[in-house]
């Protein structure tokens, strides 16, 4: 085939038709994991929706059994979210890289603008329809049948209906095939179920194919605080991302002010440390004009400058005792250790916090889970793709006969770990495993050492109390035939009063 015939077939392609062929991408292999995708695309955007505008969140969620054989269900969820407007309903929930998250700086549960538009993209491919939707905003409700056009990635809305409605939020319907619902620890159940344990200010309803209904009520009723708008830490920044940055500069003519105003913790005598490591740039130059050398210097320079840590602002955690509430609500268990780290840095200047709760026996001893790991990210559960996590390959690495444990596998405990960050690095488009970044890894680490010190001195106490009690039973074995035997030895008092004495004395040396 000449040259010329090959580029005849040259051609250019949608977002959304790159994710038609590649739709496992998104998470949608197999069909257990794609409906417990559905129900997390839908989930995360309400409560994202929610926490915007400082609503407690209620959302109700069914799935109807259509046709067991085929994998055909119904799915419904329902929120009292703000709702969304006529002008972004389409795009929000059928245009592939469209909404209000990929381009903010700020911690929210979805990132890239394509969970919502890929649960329409399956209902399309598995049922030939799309999805019906009800948006009350400000007072409208607008109803409508959505669907993607793939080859121009942009939203088609037929049958609009537009009448006055008081109440707010988003009502989506859909039918989708190639699906299958179980009671797993991989079904929409556990997903909500874990959902619920890190979201306690969240009251979910479910009903699931069988009728059977389940409600997590809220255990608080504090809303998490809106996360700001935060600028890049300068620590983590490559040469790549300041390049990027500095072209892209409108307002600021200066890299000097650039730098002072589009970075978190740089100020006017950071500069100057920068500049003095870095005098062959001149700093009262355009940003545009920054070349790769220079790009690349100035980010070495970040990291020979002591900066302070990043700022809180942007990332909001669950918090160590709303997450213990949450736990002890959930898995009522017979000890509870949690812990929250500082917020620290990866690659690309991002800040990140990680908490862990590490829970042993009671209510988890019940339910015959033992060495459980649970991930999150953002409080949204990942349920999926746990072998290549940084999350569960950290966990794997703690030594835990240190702390107490014989086999981590075989106790009777649950380790809980939450990245909160404005930009979490997702493995793949799926969203389901964190990337093995080295500073993420050792903040996880030191955050599940440090709750298992916790445990490890509640076993020690533990075991010394058994040890103690078992010690006690051995005496008390005796008292009564050495009561007899001294008084018989003394010949005098009587074995009754002597062993009253015995008694008293070995519960002032054991106690209760």
């Amino acid at each position: 085939m000449s040259e010329e015939n090959i580029f005849s077939k040259f051609k250019e392609h949608s977002i959304a038709e790159f994710f038609k062929k590649n739709r496992q991408m998104l998470g949608f292999s197999g069909k257990i994991r794609s409906m417990t995708t559905i129900i997390h695309e839908y989930v995360t955007n309400s409560l994202d929706a929610c926490q915007e505008a400082g609503i407690l969140p209620d959302i109700y969620i069914e799935i109807k059994e259509m046709d067991k054989d085929a994998g055909k269900y119904k799915i419904i969820v329902e929120d009292n979210g703000p709702g969304i407007p006529k002008t972004h309903l389409g795009k929000a929930l059928g245009m592939m890289l469209a909404g209000t998250k990929f381009h903010r700086y700020i911690q929210q549960r979805g990132q890239q603008g394509i969970g919502a538009s890929g649960c329409t993209m399956y209902a399309i491919l598995t049922s030939g329809k799309g999805i019906h939707v009800q948006s009350r905003y400000k007072g409208k409700k607008i109803e409508c049948d959505l669907s993607v056009d793939f080859k121009t990635n942009s939203p088609v809305m037929e049958n609009v209906i537009e009448t006055e409605d008081g109440a707010s939020g988003v009502k989506i319907e859909a039918e989708f095939g190639e699906l299958k619902y179980e009671k797993s620890n991989y079904g929409p159940y556990e997903y909500i179920r874990r959902t619920a344990l890190v979201n306690p200010y969240l009251k979910i309803t479910f009903k699931d194919p069988y009728g059977e209904v389940f409600i997590f009520q809220r255990s608080s009723e504090q809303i998490p605080k809106k996360p700001k708008e935060i600028q890049p830490h300068p620590l983590g920044i490559t040469a790549n991302d300041l390049l990027e940055m500095a072209k892209r500069e409108k307002k600021f003519n200066r890299i000097s002010s650039f730098l002072q105003n589009r970075f978190s913790r740089i100020t006017s005598s950071k500069v100057n440390e920068v500049k003095e490591l870095v005098k062959e740039v001149d700093f009262n130059k355009n940003p545009s004009e920054v070349v790769w050398e220079e790009a690349e210097k100035i980010a070495k320079a970040f990291k020979q400058v002591k900066w302070i840590s990043p700022s809180p602002e942007g990332i909001e955690p669950i918090g160590g005792e709303l997450i213990e509430k949450s736990f002890i609500n959930v898995l009522n268990p017979e000890m509870v250790a949690v812990i929250e780290r500082k917020p620290a840095i990866y690659r690309g200047g991002v800040p990140f916090i990680v908490e862990t709760c590490i829970g042993y026996g009671g209510g988890i001893s019940q339910t015959n889970k033992k060495g459980e790991i649970m991930r999150f990210a953002n409080r949204s559960p990942l349920l999926f793709d746990s072998g290549g996590c940084a999350i569960t390959e950290t966990v794997k690495q703690i030594d835990w006969k240190r702390y107490g444990f014989k086999e981590f596998e075989e106790e009777p405990v649950v380790v809980v770990v939450n990245i909160s960050s404005p930009h979490i690095p997702y493995v793949s488009a799926g969203k389901q495993s964190i990337s093995n970044e080295e500073e993420i890894s050792d903040e996880i680490k030191n955050a599940i050492m440090g709750a298992s010190r916790e445990i490890q001195k509640y076993l020690s106490g533990k075991r010394r109390e058994k040890e103690k009690e078992g010690r006690k039973k051995v005496v008390e074995r005796y008292v009564q035939q050495f009561a007899k035997d001294l008084s018989e030895l003394a010949e005098s008092g009587k074995p009754e009063d002597i062993e009253s004495m015995l008694h008293r004395m070995i519960e002032k040396k054991y106690g209760e």
